[in-house]
C-alpha cells in the first residue's frame, strides 16, 4: 500500500522487523489498545460500522450485535442523545474533548473525531472510563499548568527552561520518570533535561539514534501531539471489520487516542523495562523538534484525559517558549553579522589596501564566520589569519576547480581525500569561489567529541532464538555506550554558510569597483549624474537645486525632471540612505533605473515597484526614498506616487501652500511593491515642491518646524515668483549632516 506524498507502506499482514519497520503503516495498525472502546459511525444517523472486539468486556455487548445497529442501542439512549446534539453543535470536535456521557451506570469520557472513508466521512467514538478533576475545560486545563508557565516564563536559559518543564510534567502525571527528548537536524535524539524517581539510573546527556523513531512515527507526531501507551504488555484488541467497505483499505487512525503502536516499538520499551509511557510533542514551525517522552516502571499507568490534555497545554507553551527563544538567538545572531559584514565590506573598499589583506585585518571574516583560519586569494595577492597551511597552493586551486560558487566540507578526508593529503591539518573548509580564480575560504580543525549512547547506536538489531526461528529485535542494551568522533569539524551551520553567500554577493561588487582603472571623486559622481539642465516646456517653469552637506560631504539625493516620449513631463527628487561615494553610485543605478521604467511608459507606481525590486535584488543592504510625478502639460493632470518620502506641497494659484494628501508606501528596498497613486489637476498658477527631507528635518529642526518653515516661504506668494535659492538659504539649518535638494514646478497664470 501507498501514501499519497508516495511513500511505499508493507503491505498488511507482512512481517515486521527493523531491516523493514520504516515502512511499517503504523497509522492503520487495525486495533487498539483495550483501555477503552472504538466505534466508527455513520452521520447524521449514527449507525455503527466498525467496532473493536472488546465491546463486550467494556460495554456487555458482542461486536456482531453492535455492527449495522444505531449508537443508541449500544450506549443507550441518552448516551447517543448527548453525542448526537454535540456533533450538530459543534464544528472542530478535536477541539471541545472529551465530552462527559453516563453508560451502562458508569461516567465515560467520549472522544471524537471525524475521518475520511473512501468518499464519505465517519465519526469515530472513542470511550474511556472518566476520571480527573470535572469539569473538564480550558480554564481548568491552564489553571492546572498556570504556575507550571509562570516558571517557564521566568526561566533564564535554555537548560532551565527544559528542567522545569520536566519537573511539572512529571508532577502533572505521575510518570517515574520524564524527558525532554531534542533532536538534531538527522533526528539522532538527546535527552536534555529529565526528572525521575531517586532509584532511577539516570538518563541525561544520553543520545539515541535517528532510527529510534522512524520516518513514520514523527510524522504521526506532527498530527497528533500526545500518545498514551497505558500497558505496554497489553493484547491489542482487533477493529472489525476495520477495512473501507469502497477502497479495501484499513481505517485511518492517525487522531485516534486508543491507536495500537509498532509491536516493535512494544518491544523496545519492554527491553528499557518500561511498563506505560506517553509522549508529547515539541513543535516548532509545525515541524518536530523534541518529545517530552513519560515512562512508568511499576505497572501500567493511565492518566486521565483531563491531565493529558493539560501535559499536552504544557508542552506547547514549552513550545512557543522555545521558538521565541531560538527566534531571539537567530535575530541577535543576524545583527551581530550584519554588523561584521558591514565592517568588512567597508574595509573592502579601501583602495589603499589590496583586498586579501583588508578581508584578514582588524575585523575579518573569522569575525563573520568562526573557524581556526581563513586564507583570501584577490589580484594576486595571498593574505591570511588564524591557523592555515604553510603552503595554501593547492588548497586555493581545488578551490578554483570547483563548480559550486559556496562550497561546504565537514569530513575533508572523507569527502575529498586527495586534497585532505596536501592539507592534513584541515578536517572542514567553507569556500567561496569568486571570479577569475579568486576566492575566502575558511578552514576548520578537526574536533574530537565524545558522544554518549543509550546503548550501542550501530547494534540496531540482536539475533534472539525464538524456538525453531531466529528473527531481528529491537537492541536490548541500552547502558551507556561512548563513542568517540573522529575525523571531523565543527558543522558549518546554515546562518553561517548564509552570512558567507552574502559576503560573496557583496565582494563581486566590491571587485567591481576595484576593477575601474580610476575613481573619479565621490562628488563629481553625484554632479555627473544630477541633470545638466531642466526642461522648459511652454506654459510651465521647472527649477532645482542640489546642496552637499557641511563640509562638502556628498549623499544620496538626486533631482530628475525628464519629458517622456508620449509628451509628459516626469518630476522625481530621491534620496538614498549614507554618504559617500557608496550612496553616490547607489543613487546612480536608482536614478537610471527609474528613467529606464519611466521610458517604458510605466505609471509612478508601477515604476517605483519595479525599483523597489532592482535594489532588494541588486543592493540588498541599500535603501533609498522617491516621490515621482508624471504631468500632462496640456491639462494639468498628475500622476503622483512615493515610496518612504516626504510628501510634497501643492501651491494652490493666489500663493497658499499646503501638504499634498498622499499616501506614502515603504522605502525602495523594503519591499515597497506598488505604492498607491494620488491623481490631481494642477491649475494654472498653481504648481508642485518636491524636496529631500534635509531640507526640513535636522538636529536641530523638528519634522513639524521645518515644513512650516518651508510653507512660510510658499504661502501668501500672491502671485509673485518665488526664488528657490532664497527658499534653501532659508530653510535650511546650517548644522545639517544631510544633502538638501529641491524642485520646484509651477504652472504659468493664464
Amino acid at each position: 500500500m501507498a501514501e499519497a506524498d508516495g511513500t511505499t507502506f508493507l503491505a498488511p499482514g507482512e512481517p515486521v522487523d527493523l531491516d523493514n519497520c520504516a515502512r511499517e503503516p503504523i497509522h492503520v495498525p487495525g486495533s487498539i489498545q483495550p483501555r477503552g472502546v472504538f466505534l466508527a459511525v455513520t452521520e447524521p444517523d449514527l449507525v455503527v460500522r466498525h467496532a473493536s472486539q472488546n465491546v463486550l468486556e467494556l460495554l456487555g455487548h458482542p461486536v456482531d450485535d453492535v455492527l449495522g445497529h444505531p449508537l443508541e442501542r449500544v450506549l443507550g439512549e441518552d448516551a447517543a442523545g448527548a453525542i448526537s446534539h454535540h456533533v450538530r453543535t459543534w464544528g472542530n470536535l478535536r477541539a471541545r474533548n472529551p465530552l462527559l456521557v453516563t453508560v451502562g451506570g458508569a461516567e465515560t469520557d467520549v472522544v471524537l473525531h471525524r475521518i475520511l472513508s473512501g468518499d464519505s466521512t465517519l465519526l469515530v467514538v472513542e470511550l474511556e472510563t472518566a476520571s480527573g478533576p470535572r469539569p473538564f475545560s480550558f480554564p481548568n486545563t491552564y489553571q492546572a499548568v498556570r504556575g507550571a508557565v509562570e516558571k517557564i516564563n521566568r526561566a533564564q536559559d535554555l537548560a532551565e527552561l527544559y528542567e522545569i518543564t520536566a519537573r511539572e510534567v512529571r508532577t502533572l502525571t505521575g510518570f517515574d520518570r520524564v524527558m525532554i527528548y531534542r533532536f538534531d537536524e538527522e533526528y539522532n535524539g538527546e535527552v536534555v533535561a529529565e526528572a525521575k524517581r531517586p532509584d532511577l539510573n539516570p538518563f541525561l546527556g544520553l543520545h539515541y539514534p535517528a532510527s529510534d523513531i522512524p520516518p513514520q512515527a514523527r510524522a504521526l507526531y506532527e498530527k497528533n501531539w500526545v500518545r498514551l501507551i497505558s500497558d505496554v504488555g497489553y493484547t491489542p484488541s482487533r477493529i472489525v471489520p476495520g477495512l473501507d467497505e469502497s477502497t479495501g483499505l484499513p481505517l485511518d487512525l492517525t487522531h485516534s487516542i486508543l491507536r495500537s503502536v509498532s509491536p516493535i516499538h512494544l518491544e523496545y520499551l519492554g527491553n528499557m523495562g518500561v511498563a506505560a509511557s506517553m509522549s508529547l510533542s515539541l513543535l516548532r514551525d509545525g515541524r518536530l523538534w523534541g518529545l517530552i517522552a513519560c515512562h512508568h516502571y511499576s505497572g501500567p499507568h493511565v492518566p486521565p484525559f483531563g491531565v493529558r490534555a493539560a501535559a499536552e497545554f504544557l508542552g506547547s507553551s514549552l513550545s512557543l517558549r522555545l521558538v521565541a527563544r531560538v527566534e531571539e538567538d537567530e535575530l541577535e545572531a543576524r545583527i551581530r553579522a550584519t554588523r561584521t559584514l558591514a565592517a568588512l565590506l567597508a574595509a573592502s573598499r579601501d583602495q589603499d589596501r589590496a583586498l586579501a589583506s583588508a578581508l584578514v585585518t582588524g575585523v575579518s571574516v573569522l569575525d563573520l564566520v568562526p573557524a581556526q583560519g581563513a586564507v583570501v586569494s584577490s589580484d594576486g595577492v595571498v593574505d591570511s589569519v588564524g591557523r592555515v597551511p604553510a603552503d595554501p597552493t593547492a588548497l586555493l586551486a581545488w578551490v578554483a576547480e570547483q563548480d559550486a560558487e559556496v562550497v561546504v566540507r565537514d569530513a575533508l578526508a572523507e569527502q575529498e581525500p586527495a586534497l585532505a593529503a596536501a592539507v592534513p591539518e584541515v578536517a572542514g573548509l567553507l569556500a567561496l569561489r569568486l571570479p577569475e580564480g579568486q576566492s575566502v575560504v575558511w578552514l576548520r580543525h578537526e574536533a574530537v567529541r565524545n558522544v554518549d549512547w543509550g546503548g550501542d547506536p550501530h547494534n540496531k538489531a540482536i539475533a534472539t532464538q525464538e524456538g525453531d526461528d531466529v528473527r531481528l529485535s529491537p537492541r536490548k542494551s541500552f547502558a551507556l555506550w561512548r563513542e568517540t568522533v573522529r575525523g571531523r569539524s565543527e558543522a558549518w551551520t546554515e546562518p553561517q554558510v548564509r552570512s558567507a553567500e552574502e559576503l560573496r554577493a557583496r565582494l563581486l561588487e566590491v571587485l567591481l569597483e576595484r576593477s575601474r582603472l580610476q575613481v573619479r571623486a565621490a562628488e563629481t559622481v553625484q554632479r555627473s549624474l544630477l541633470p545638466a539642465s531642466v526642461p522648459d516646456p511652454e506654459g510651465w517653469s521647472v527649477h532645482a537645486r542640489y546642496e552637499p552637506a557641511a563640509g562638502g560631504r556628498v549623499g544620496g539625493d538626486w533631482y530628475d525632471a525628464l519629458e517622456l516620449p508620449d509628451g509628459r513631463l516626469a518630476v522625481v527628487v530621491g534620496d538614498v540612505a549614507g554618504h559617500g561615494l557608496s550612496a553616490a553610485a547607489a543613487m546612480g543605478q536608482v536614478r537610471n533605473a527609474l528613467r529606464a521604467y519611466l521610458l517604458r511608459g510605466d505609471s509612478p507606481a508601477q515604476a517605483i515597484a519595479s525599483v523597489d525590486q532592482v535594489v532588494r535584488w541588486t543592493m540588498p543592504f541599500e535603501m533609498a526614498t522617491v516621490v515621482l510625478a508624471l504631468v500632462d502639460l496640456a491639462t494639468g493632470e498628475v500622476e503622483l506616487s512615493a515610496a518612504g518620502h516626504p510628501r510634497p506641497l501643492l501651491l494652490a494659484p493666489g500663493g497658499e501652500a499646503v501638504l499634498l494628501e498622499a499616501s506614502v508606501d515603504r522605502p525602495l528596498g523594503a519591499g515597497s511593491g506598488e505604492p498607491p497613486t494620488t491623481t490631481l489637476t494642477l491649475p494654472p498658477g498653481g504648481g508642485l515642491v518636491l524636496y529631500s527631507d534635509g531640507l526640513v528635518d535636522s538636529r536641530e529642526t523638528t519634522l513639524r518646524d521645518g515644513l512650516q518653515r518651508l510653507r512660510g516661504q510658499f504661502d501668501g506668494t500672491d502671485g509673485h515668483p518665488v526664488d528657490i535659492d532664497d527658499v534653501l538659504r532659508e530653510c535650511r539649518d546650517p548644522a545639517s549632516v544631510d544633502d538638501v535638494t529641491l524642485l520646484l514646478l509651477c504652472r504659468d497664470a493664464d
